[in-house]
C-alpha cells in the first residue's frame, strides 16, 4: 500500500487531490496544512496539521507516516503580496522545500528505503513572457518578480536532491472547493458579474487556465508512474485574460459590456506578471498519459459542481 502525504490540502489542488486519492484501494493518503482540517469530508484519510516552514513539524509528521511518495502543493501564490512580504515568500516557497527535501533524504538514509518521490508544484511565471510563444520544459527561466524567483529557487533545491524528484509547472488554476479562503479568477468574473458588478480585466495578458481537477490528475499519475523531471501540465488553451472573462460571462450568460478592457501598466501592481505564457504540453501528455479538458468543458463541470453544492 503505497503512502501519499500531500501538503497544503486547505487549497483547491490539495482539496481536489485528498478526494481524487481517497476512492482509491491501493493508496493511503495524509493530508496536510496549516490549522484546522477546511475539507467537509473527514474520513478515508488521516489529516495532520503541519506548517512546512518548521522544519521540526516536518520531521515529526514525516517520521510518524514515513510517506512513499510527497505532492507539495502548498506555497505562498499572492503575487503582490511575495513581493511586498518578501522573508515571507521565502520561507514558504524556498526554505519549506528545503525541510521537505533534507527529510526526505535523511529519512532514506535512516530507513533504508528505496527513493522517496517528491511531486512538486511550480509555475508559469518563472518565464518572464517574451518568447511570443508557448513555452517548452528546456526554455530557460527568467523570472520577473519575487514570487516567481522564490518559486524558480524552490525548484532548484528540488532538481539538487538525491529524491526521485518531479516538479510540475501550472498555470492560473481554478475550480471549487469546500470552505475557500481565496478565490480564484473564474469564480471572481462569475460572482461578479452575477452581481452585476463592472470589473477590469487585462487584454494584454494571455495564460492557459488549468481545471484542478486536471492538475490533481496529473498529480496522480506522476506518483502511479513514479515519473522524474520537469513537466508542464496546464490547461490546453491559450487566451488573453480578458476572453476568459467574456468565456466564462457567454457560457453563464451574463453582461460582457460589464467588462471593461485595461492594460497592465494601468493596475499599478506590485509585481510585475509575464504578458504572454502558456504552455507545450506534448511530454505530460507522452509520458504520464495527461490529458486535460478544454477551457469550456472545464466551465461545464464547474456548473455541475455549482449544482451539486
Amino acid at each position: 500500500m503505497k503512502k501519499i502525504l500531500v501538503t497544503g490540502t486547505n487549497g483547491l489542488l490539495g482539496q481536489k487531490l485528498v478526494y481524487k486519492l481517497i476512492q482509491r484501494k491501493d493508496v493511503q493518503v495524509i493530508a496536510t496544512s496549516r490549522g484546522e482540517n477546511r475539507l467537509l469530508k473527514k474520513e478515508g484519510y488521516v489529516y495532520e496539521s503541519l506548517n512546512i516552514e518548521s522544519k521540526e513539524e516536518v520531521e515529526r509528521v514525516f517520521a510518524k507516516h514515513q510517506p512513499d511518495v510527497v505532492i507539495n502543493t502548498a506555497a505562498m501564490t499572492n503575487v503582490d503580496a511575495c513581493e511586498t512580504k518578501r522573508d515571507e515568500c521565502w520561507a514558504a516557497n524556498v526554505s519549506a522545500v528545503q525541510n521537505i527535501v533534507a527529510t526526505l533524504e535523511q529519512s532514506t538514509i535512516n530507513n533504508q528505503q528505496s527513493k522517496i518521490q517528491l511531486i512538486h508544484l511550480s509555475t508559469d511565471f518563472i518565464f518572464d513572457g517574451m518568447k511570443g510563444s508557448a513555452y517548452t520544459e528546456e526554455d530557460t527561466p527568467n523570472p520577473l518578480s519575487y514570487y516567481a524567483l522564490s518559486k524558480l529557487e524552490g525548484e532548484k533545491v528540488v532538481q539538487k536532491s538525491k529524491l526521485n524528484w518531479a516538479i510540475l509547472r501550472t498555470i492560473i488554476v481554478y475550480g471549487i472547493v469546500d470552505n475557500m479562503s481565496r478565490s480564484n479568477i473564474v469564480l471572481w468574473a462569475k460572482d461578479a458579474l452575477s452581481k452585476g458588478q463592472k470589473i477590469n480585466v487585462v487584454d494584454d495578458q494571455f495564460r492557459s487556465p488549468t481545471l484542478a481537477e486536471d492538475l490533481a490528475d496529473a498529480c496522480i499519475l506522476a506518483a502511479d508512474k513514479n515519473a522524474t523531471g520537469i513537466f508542464h501540465t496546464s490547461g490546453k488553451d491559450i487566451m488573453s485574460v480578458l476572453d476568459l472573462v467574456y468565456a466564462v460571462a457567454d457560457f453563464w450568460k451574463l453582461d460582457k459590456s460589464l467588462v471593461n478592457p485595461i492594460k497592465s501598466d494601468t493596475l499599478n501592481q506590485a509585481a510585475k506578471r509575464p504578458p504572454r505564457t502558456g504552455f507545450i504540453i506534448d511530454k505530460a501528455k507522452k509520458v504520464l498519459g495527461y490529458n486535460p479538458h478544454s477551457f469550456q468543458e472545464g466551465l461545464a463541470i464547474l456548473e455541475k459542481q455549482l449544482k451539486n453544492k
